[in-house]
């Protein structure tokens, strides 16, 4: 049976998570098998997945760079015919619902077709990846603000950031969807003084068996990329404290990532 908060015609914007099913809340898992109808992103992992019950009802909605499936519009209009019928409706995003996920845009949809929408946070790719590498975003002395940032920008325009605000060496950076603009990143904060021996971290399949770790430096970020990211989901990570490894790289190591270096 459902529980109180998920009765028929209910929608949750749930977070997914990086990708490892174990990092997924308990409240999300239960929102899962609970549901009736579950609309998921491309990017949400298969052992996430796998917790659905069968005769759960699954559509793919994901977009991934340069394979759009579904446009927004089209996505907001299946959630509202469910609702509208009376499902238990998940919309299972990958991450944090609330992180670059365009939450916002759905939620809105629903409350002016007359439905409210609630979240369920998850864990978010940048801090998956400090985990499997052993670091800290955060700092002191080194690192006291965290800034999110996403690199994603439509197809032949140059990303619409303030570089002069990002380049802050007493700040970590974590860039997402950032793998095709990698070059335009590392050029945009050097131009606007960050040193180009920064230290970067860069993770592909954050929290998943084929995770990669490769640490480098802001000036390498290019070609490091290039290196290891290939199609995979990536997320970059830039600043002093990504720099202070300690016992990191033995903490990497025992949680299965593979680290590698080019400096």
């Amino acid at each position: 049976m459902p529980d109180d908060d998920f009765a028929g015609g209910t929608v949750w914007l749930v977070g997914a998570g990086p990708g490892d099913p174990d990092l997924l809340t308990r409240k999300a898992e239960r929102l899962l098998r609970n549901a009736t109808i579950v609309f998921h992103d491309a990017l949400v992992g298969p052992g996430v997945l796998a917790l659905i019950p069968d005769w759960v009802v699954r559509v793919p909605v994901g977009k991934r760079s340069g394979r759009h499936s579904r446009d927004q519009s089209v996505i907001n209009q299946l959630l509202i015919s469910a609702v509208e019928r009376g499902e238990r409706v998940v919309r299972l995003k990958g991450g944090d619902p609330s992180l670059f996920a365009r939450s916002m845009e759905e939620m809105t949809a629903l409350a002016e077709a007359g439905f409210a929408a609630r979240i369920c946070p998850g864990v978010t790719a940048a801090s998956s990846a400090a985990a499997s590498a052993g670091l800290s975003l955060s700092l002191r002395g080194l690192a006291r603000r965290v800034q999110f940032v996403t690199a994603h920008a439509a197809k032949g325009e140059a990303l619409d950031l303030d570089w002069t605000r990002l380049a802050d060496s007493g700040s970590t950076l974590a860039f997402y969807m950032g793998r095709a603009a990698a070059g335009e990143i590392g050029r945009g904060l050097i131009g606007a003084g960050l040193a180009g021996a920064t230290p970067v971290l860069i993770a592909c399949d954050v929290s998943l068996p084929t995770e990669r770790l490769l640490r480098t430096r802001l000036d390498l970020l290019s070609l490091a990329v290039e290196a290891i990211s290939g199609d995979k989901p990536t997320v970059i990570l830039i600043g002093h404290a990504v720099g202070e490894t300690g016992c990191g790289v033995a903490a990497a190591a025992a949680n299965g990532a593979i680290v590698d270096g080019i400096r």
